[in-house]
């Protein structure tokens, strides 16, 4: 700010030399002043360029750092929130916040922050400058300056309306191309390019009706405004000439004026360009506070040791050792009720078996041992306290998950397998977890092994090298509980039974398998049946087999009459 005042200062001084070259040099004759003269503008040519790098450079480096810090504060937000955050708002849609949402803000904080600033000091210094010269001059522009500011603000007050909705609409369109490039297999697969092109087209179109609507709005403002400054400055030489005439000014005063009438024209021509850009950032910071509004539905507990910095599980007393119960819970979630009276007792280091039809609970009691979700009623315990007591970063930190829709990073496999913690997991446990997994095989094939770069979301592997890389990492974890969600639904026979058989001799941890084949869960020390959100069958494979029921008649399903699975 300081750079600025003082390099509007010498914008104000140049026009006051002008007036001494015509006043005291042409029409007085002292020719030994211009040399002099001439130096002063010279002078206030170079502090001018001084002082405005200052102040450019000054307003970008906070703009950047504003904008940086903004973006950054955004994504640790989002990160914050629940997992019932994103049930209800698209990828695209958060995507055109974190990026195109800031970089408006940034630039209202930057370059048309910076010009909105200078724009009024500069009329302000420029107005009293002519009042100084001519009280009676300086009621032409003050009468126009308002006709000016009218169709400036009528301008901004539709842009800000039709800015709302183009970032809507930013949204949109983001989403369509990111959901459309994320699943360009399955579009292709269905032949619906055709299909894909016209939903974009759709959506781009609408993008441009609303731009044209933009560029409507300033082409009917804009121009009176460019129109109105003309008539300043002629009215400026006309009513100054009269003065001049008269002898109430001088020439050089009026053509000191002039100038200063001219400096306040660009600050009122940009208006409408201004206006344009901060009503977009007005807009752009609307939708960013809004998701700063929500709060996470799933909170941490008060619990003022962890939150100094020190670890809540560095306490012995607090070391998990994974034994899981559940009590009579219930489940809701948008209204619709997923799992009733959910019972069981898993001690640390056993292992249990989950199976049901799609869409039966099982991944919800996954979901809601990881507290994506809380409870409706009842409770879950962990070693006998309530995992709501727990710190959630603590007790994620606790559980390695294998989820049935697996995730891989654009990144090396090596640092895949090492994501649960990075810091910890030496380059021989990455291959341990890997050869637990059966994966260190094919790992071994590619060209650069465990630093071969796969593609986003591990395109480039096939489903069931993914699952391996996937339960790989979850090993790789050493968490006492482990939670396999379906993970083998990709894998042959043979590759599962020699992953099941290596489980197996993970001593200490306590495991939930979920799966739809018999042969997942058969030797857990309790299975689980669920069927709409309900226990409807448990115990032993054996002792599901003597049942007869939900789990028998899977078994016939899958294995016919074979004797082989009934031990």
């Amino acid at each position: 700010m300081i750079s600025m005042v003082i390099s509007i200062l010498l914008d104000a001084f140049a026009p006051q030399i002008t007036r001494r070259i015509i006043d005291d040099v042409i029409v007085g004759g002292r020719m030994e002043l211009l040399m002099k003269l001439l130096l002063g503008l010279l002078a206030i040519g170079l502090g001018r360029a001084v002082f405005q790098y200052t102040k450019e450079f000054i307003f970008d480096f906070a703009a950047c750092s504003i904008g940086s810090n903004l973006r950054k504060d955004l994504f640790d937000h989002i990160q914050t929130l629940s997992v019932g955050y994103f049930d209800s708002h698209n990828t695209g849609e958060l995507m055109a916040r974190v990026k195109d949402d800031v970089d408006r803000i940034w630039n209202a904080c930057g370059f048309v922050g910076m010009l909105i600033l200078e724009c009024f000091v500069h009329s302000c210094i420029m107005v009293f400058c002519m009042f100084r010269i001519s009280p009676a001059l300086t009621l032409v522009p003050l009468l126009v300056m308002p006709l000016i500011v009218f169709f400036a603000v009528k301008m901004e007050n539709g842009l800000g309306t039709v800015y709302e909705r183009i970032s809507e609409e930013t949204a949109q369109m983001n989403t369509t191309a990111q959901e459309n490039l994320a699943g360009v297999r399955t579009v292709k697969a269905f032949a619906r390019e055709g299909y894909e092109i016209n939903k974009f087209k759709g959506h781009n179109k609408k993008f441009y009706d609303l731009n044209m609507e933009q560029a409507r709005l300033i082409a009917r403002y804009q121009p009176n405004i460019s129109f109105l400054s003309k008539v300043l400055l002629m009215a400026v030489i006309v009513a100054g000439g009269i003065l001049v005439i008269r002898g109430n000014i001088t020439i050089g005063q009026l053509g000191a004026f002039t100038e200063y009438a001219n400096n306040i024209v660009w600050p009122m021509e940009m208006v409408g360009w201004l206006s344009n850009d901060f009503a977009a950032a007005v807009a752009s910071n609307r939708k960013i506070q809004a998701i700063f509004g929500e709060k996470p539905e799933i909170q941490a507990p008060e619990n003022q040791k962890w939150k100094k910095g020190k670890s809540w599980l560095s306490d012995p007393e607090n070391q998990i050792r994974g034994h899981i119960q559940f009590d009579h819970v219930d489940f809701s979630l948008h209204g619709t009720e997923i799992l009733k009276e959910i019972s069981f007792d898993l001690p640390a280091g056993k292992t249990l078996g989950i199976m049901g039809m799609t869409g039966s609970g099982k991944t919800s009691i996954i979901n809601l041992i990881q507290r994506f979700y809380d409870v409706s009623s009842g409770k879950i315990r962990i070693d006998g306290r309530d995992i709501r007591s727990f710190p959630l970063s603590d007790l994620r930190s606790q559980i390695s998950t294998v989820m049935q829709d697996v995730f891989l990073f654009s990144d090396s496999i090596a640092e895949n397998i090492k994501m649960g913690r990075k810091e910890l997991v030496s380059q021989g446990m990455v291959e341990q977890a890997a050869f637990c997994a059966d994966a260190h095989g094919f790992i071994q094939k590619l060209g650069n092994q465990y630093d071969t770069i796969i593609g986003e979301r591990g395109v480039g592997l096939s489903g069931g090298q993914k699952q391996r890389i996937s339960i790989a990492r979850a090993i790789a974890k050493e968490s006492p509980i482990l939670i396999l969600d379906d993970s083998t639904s990709a894998l042959d026979m043979e590759t599962e039974k020699a992953i099941e058989k290596r489980l197996e001799e993970l001593k200490g941890s306590t495991k939930i398998i979920i799966g739809h084949r018999i042969s997942s869960v058969r030797h857990a020390d309790e299975i689980l049946i669920l069927d709409q959100g309900r226990i409807v069958e448990r115990g032993t494979h054996r002792e599901l087999m003597e049942q007869k029921g939900h789990y028998y008649q899977t078994y016939r399903v899958q294995y016919g009459e074979e004797e082989g699975l009934w031990q």
